[in-house]
């Protein structure tokens, strides 16, 4: 028997997460340096994204979950007898990994008997989703956690995220671009269409206009999917910009023939933050079947 456990950088609703039996381990947030939230246990997504929206000089932060509130939500699993898969946000992102494993080791010499196993999603908010759903999916069909662990790292390496930005404005705050660059994308309307290589976040292109950047991300995804869409875990999400969002996978799913079963995500501060509102993304992965 096992626990899984993932931190919020995962985006899933508290409904999603009490469905499947999985516990999540928020990030914290500040707007004054000082006082810290905690994402969705203190504050809400939208909560959060409408002060950025409203209050232009804001420059919030996010931190991760320290070691402790890991061994909090540890303890009472294996008190109980569970084994753990921990899930984490990419360690090129954030250093929740360290956190989820140095609790891990400072469980080991109270609970010998028990096993904590850490993984690293190498990715972030739907991409981390994707993962997670497998990880439910093989758990509630009986996987032994061995297997889950194994064919964890082989979904890992399929999955891939791709998302575009309303602004170069929340970019710009963060050190991820020069002033000089995201003024000149503003003047020429540039968007940025980035993804995950390795767990670190790279540009692959910029384009300018709304309408092209989507036409751009649907194109990619068809033609990478179109010939293996039945054997494809694929997810949407966005920050404030449910149109836009609904207006994409309508029409993703018009152009590879399927309905995306998993439910439109709202993406939390973990990568909002960085992407600022207006944001979208598209995620998918290869189904655990196809390595079982």
């Amino acid at each position: 028997m096992y626990q899984l456990i993932s931190d919020d950088g995962c985006d899933f609703t508290k409904e999603e997460a009490q469905k499947h039996k999985v516990d999540i381990i928020p990030f914290y947030v500040s707007f004054d340096q000082e006082t810290h939230l905690k994402e969705g246990v203190d504050i809400s997504k939208e909560e959060y994204f409408k002060r950025l929206l409203e209050e232009k000089n804001l420059f919030p932060k996010t931190s991760q979950p320290s070691p402790q509130d890991y061994m909090d939500i540890y303890t009472p699993h294996l008190k109980a007898g569970k084994d753990i898969i921990s899930l984490t946000v990419s360690s090129k992102l954030s250093g929740t990994y360290n956190s989820a494993c140095l609790a891990a080791d400072m469980l080991k010499e109270d609970y010998p008997n028990r096993t904590i196993i850490v993984i690293d999603s190498l990715n972030c908010s739907i991409g981390q989703g994707l993962i997670l759903r497998e990880l439910i999916s093989m758990r509630d069909k009986g996987y032994l956690i061995t297997k889950v662990v194994d064919l964890a790292d082989k979904i890992i390496k399929t999955t891939k995220i791709y998302f575009t930005l309303d602004s170069l404005t929340y970019l710009k705050r963060g050190g991820r671009v020069g002033p000089t660059t995201a003024l000149v994308g503003g003047i020429l309307g540039l968007r940025p269409v980035l993804h995950l290589v390795d767990g670190a976040v790279e540009q692959l292109d910029n384009v300018r206009g709304k309408k092209n950047v989507l036409k751009l991300m649907e194109e990619g995804v068809v033609a990478a999917l179109k010939d293996e869409i039945q054997n494809i875990n694929l997810c949407v999400g966005h920050i404030l910009n449910k149109e836009d969002v609904l207006s994409f996978k309508a029409n993703l799913e018009k152009a590879l023939g399927v309905t995306i079963g998993n439910q439109i995500s709202e993406i939390g501060a973990t990568v909002g933050t960085h992407t600022g509102p207006g944001a979208l993304a598209v995620a998918y992965c290869k189904k655990h079947e196809n390595f079982a």
